[in-house]
């Protein structure tokens, strides 16, 4: 704890090493071994990980707060229970504050809130990535109104950041109260489990109001906000995976939303075929298969990072390399509800997609959708406009877009699923793709349904009607007549068709109408 009375009898060089090696220690050694037996690690160990040696610049290591309340003009940290500063990661520039749950709880004080501020500003002038690792257990009551302000500060910044340059939150430790919402602003959120949690009231305030009993892991911890609410893009293991996921994450982005993603060098490994993936699709088209797997077969190999992995499975999205370039994936999972749209699927995919397009990430759809799920819940909860916010994203998407389809595309579905009408740049189809308003057992039951009733067998008149009807329309070719498709291709070919076509569109340049912005359907 600094104590200003200390310093009289030392020299000037002395009082700075001093205040130096006080800051260091943040709350105090009992309170960094406290941590540590949570298995946590400090604020200052976790910016060691994550920024390359030697490159981490501090910025207001001195600060402390300026509350006489309640005790706090006894009690002074160095820091003020964040660690601020900019490094760099791979050798690229990034801003990095870090809370420090030794001091006052990583409790976020007006000085506290300043630091965090001040980092966000040079992050926007100078066009680098923001990381917040927040261990925090919210407002500093003690200081009433003005911690509040703090966090509102945060949150302005963070909405004017958005879209502007990359922003990443590790949730280190407890969220709670109006900490959750600068995170929730923010493009990606990482968990740690078993020792992370979010949540806006905790469990003794749940249990006043509710009478629910559930347990803070329960309420709001890393498997929780991962498959149940989706709050958070990633569940890590511990906070050194954490943070190698950190890092990861940003090598598919690029510094700001006027640059475009690193590429890595990439030189043909001869044959870009991949036979496998003429064998991907199985003969019965309501089998299921793992559209990973496609995935796989199409990118550079091990780069697939996939996102929200645990939650809304019937789509896959995440980035991948493709011929060394960053690519974001949007893919119907016919493993999963047999890849269908619904509600959690829809907002997923459609927050992945504006992100790409935030940051000029080209987008790859592959489509395999029966349509969207139907039901009293889905429409009670609104999967009209929570589906609009797809076909929303990709219509106003202007980075190089992409669509293949590998088997059914049916219904308004197909529409929203990055179809050339609604601005897709290339639309390729395998020889197994199905493009119909329905599928053909339905369309049939409708068109003949007169022909099926008065036929002495309708069992054998219905068959014989939905083979006519999947001859016809169930085929990629008639979208490829009208030109909705612009080619039929043997699966084999997609990795080396794509490759081609990205690098075909790597300069397009397509403006949208002069406007403030658009109501997207929230």
């Amino acid at each position: 704890m600094s104590d200003p009375h200390a310093d009289a009898q030392l020299s000037k060089l002395e009082i700075l090493d001093r205040k130096n090696a006080e800051a260091l220690l943040g709350g105090g050694q009992i309170r960094i071994d406290a941590q540590h037996k949570k298995g946590k690690l400090t604020a200052r160990e976790r910016v060691d990980l994550l920024l390359d040696e030697g490159s981490f610049e501090e910025i207001g290591k001195f600060v402390m707060h300026r509350s006489k309340d309640f005790g706090l003009d006894k009690e002074y940290y160095l820091g003020d229970g964040v660690v601020t500063g900019y490094g760099t990661v791979s050798g690229r520039l990034v801003y990095v504050f870090s809370q420090d749950f030794t001091v006052f709880g990583g409790s976020l004080s007006e000085t506290h809130a300043e630091k965090i501020v001040k980092i966000m500003d040079l992050a926007m002038k100078n066009g680098a990535p923001v990381i917040g690792l927040n261990d925090s257990g919210g407002a500093r009551i003690q200081e009433g109104v003005v911690s509040l302000g703090g966090y509102a500060d945060i949150f302005y910044k963070n909405t004017l950041a958005s879209g502007v340059i990359p922003q990443l939150s590790a949730i280190m430790g407890p969220c709670a109260g109006g900490a959750v919402y600068s995170p929730a602003i923010t493009d990606f959120i990482l968990m740690v489990e078993n020792t992370s949690y979010m949540f806006v009231t905790g469990p003794n305030v749940v249990k006043t109001v509710t009478h629910e009993n559930v347990t803070s892991e329960e309420l709001g911890g890393a498997s929780t906000h991962s498959a149940k609410s989706g709050v958070t893009h990633f569940s890590c293991a511990n906070e050194v995976a954490c943070i190698t996921h950190l890092k990861q994450l940003l090598s598919y982005m690029p510094q700001n939303c006027e640059e475009t993603a690193p590429s890595l060098p990439y030189e043909p490994q001869g044959d870009e075929q991949r036979a496998v993936l003429n064998t991907i699709i199985p003969e019965n088209p309501n089998q299921p298969y793992d559209i990973r797997e496609v995935i796989e077969g199409i990118i550079d190999a091990d780069t697939f990072l996939e996102v929200h992995k645990n939650f809304a499975e019937n789509i896959v999205v995440g980035f991948a390399r493709l011929g060394g370039r960053s690519i974001g994936i949007v893919g119907n999972q016919p493993a999963v509800l047999a890849g269908v749209l619904d509600i959690n699927a829809s907002t997923k995919a459609a927050r992945f997609v504006r992100f790409c397009d935030s940051f000029n990430i080209p987008l790859l759809v592959l489509e395999d959708v029966p349509g969207f799920l139907p039901g009293t819940d889905q429409e009670w909860r609104g999967i009209i406009t929570n589906g609009a916010k797809l076909l929303y994203a990709f219509c106003e998407a202007t980075v190089p877009r992409i669509t293949v389809i590998t088997r059914k595309a049916y219904g308004g579905a197909y529409d929203v699923m990055n179809s050339k009408h609604i601005g897709a740049d290339m639309n390729y189809a395998w020889p197994t793709a199905e493009i119909a308003v329905m599928g053909a057992k339905g369309a049939a039951e409708i068109i003949f349904k007169r022909e099926i009733a008065a036929a002495a067998d309708p069992e054998a008149k219905l068959a014989e009607k939905v083979d006519e009807y999947q001859q016809k329309f169930a085929t990629p070719y008639r979208a490829a007549h009208r030109g909705f498709v612009d080619e039929v291709i043997l699966p084999a070919q997609t990795r080396q068709k794509l490759i081609r076509a990205f690098k075909m569109l790597e300069n397009k340049v397509d403006v949208l109408p002069r406007k403030k912005h658009g109501n997207i359907p929230l």
